[in-house]
């Protein structure tokens, strides 16, 4: 069994940091990112089985960093392949992680990290993994915030995370009240570690029904729901907004995040002409994301 870990790692010197993960995540690539606020870089390390698959990576980015550059403002200083013990890299990218208060009674704790929650604070233990989702992003911590938000009020008790990557929306909305569950990912290294996130949030198996499949074959068999979060790019929702529609029931709700700002009005559009009416949106650097509402 092979005990190493092929690397690619880019170092990001862009002014806007998550445009390129948002970039790479298009292409599947198993990674993590992490920012070093003191110098201003942020690193991007994808992660392979073997070697070839590393090398070929870093000569893909670099063919696309000349173009990345001009339309999105990409600065990459350097693009290089390492190798690393798999026990190793569990640890590296534990210091890059914080607690983060998404509101006055939600907190995001990584695991590792000791916090004693004040009367009426739910805290989500989270650790990461490979996978997106660590309440850092923008988007990440916009859904949680509209989770939040919408905790208790009347006639939204049922909950789809479509794209779960860690699970942390859906322990959100477990530890917030909401009841049934449903979480899905396409990616099995992803919903494996939500599995993992949901065991250490103590929430019991059939408390959360969680599955390894696409959003196209989701959608064949599934129902409704009172607050869906689709945390999905941007192209990908507008490519399936007629999918996402017959998710949401009459009335219910729909979080869209994961989407930059210059395409956030074009889906905006395209789901209220499919029924939905905004409530509310924010803008965090480049991302838009929208609480949306079907008549």
């Amino acid at each position: 069994m092979n005990e190493l870990l092929y690397c690619c790692k880019i170092k990001d010197e862009s002014q806007e940091p998550d445009i390129l993960p948002e970039l790479l995540g298009a292409y599947e690539y198993e990674m993590s990112s992490w920012a070093d606020r003191q110098e201003k870089v942020s690193y991007h390390i994808l992660y392979f089985q073997e070697p070839e698959k590393a090398e070929a990576a870093r000569d893909f980015i670099n063919s696309l960093l000349p173009s990345w550059e001009k339309d999105f403002g990409i600065r990459v200083a350097a693009v290089e392949v390492f190798t690393m013990k798999k026990e190793d890299w569990a640890e590296v990218w534990k210091k890059y992680f914080n607690i983060i208060h998404i509101s006055d009674r939600l907190v995001i704790k990584p695991s590792w990290l000791k916090f004693e929650p004040k009367p009426g604070q739910v805290t989500v233990e989270i650790d990461p993994g490979m996978s997106f989702g660590t309440g850092q992003h923008a988007t990440t911590s916009f859904c949680l915030e509209m989770i939040d938000r919408m905790a208790g009020k009347p006639g939204v008790k049922s909950f789809l995370d479509a794209g779960c990557g860690s699970g942390i929306l859906t322990i959100a909305a477990a530890k917030l009240g909401y009841s049934p569950l449903e979480a899905f990912d396409i990616d099995p290294d992803a919903t494996k570690v939500a599995a993992e996130n949901f065991e250490k949030n103590r929430m019991p198996p059939e408390s959360v029904k969680l599955l390894t499949i696409g959003l196209n074959e989701f959608c064949v068999n599934a129902g409704s729901y009172d607050f869906v979060a689709a945390n999905i790019l941007g192209s990908v929702l507008l490519a399936n907004r007629q999918l996402i529609l017959n998710l949401v029931r009459p009335g219910g709700y729909l979080t869209l995040a994961g989407i930059l700002n210059e395409e956030f009005d074009t889906l905006k559009d395209a789901f209220c002409e499919l029924g939905f009416i905004l409530e509310h949106r924010f803008s965090l650097k480049e991302w838009t994301s929208g609480l949306f509402r079907r008549n």
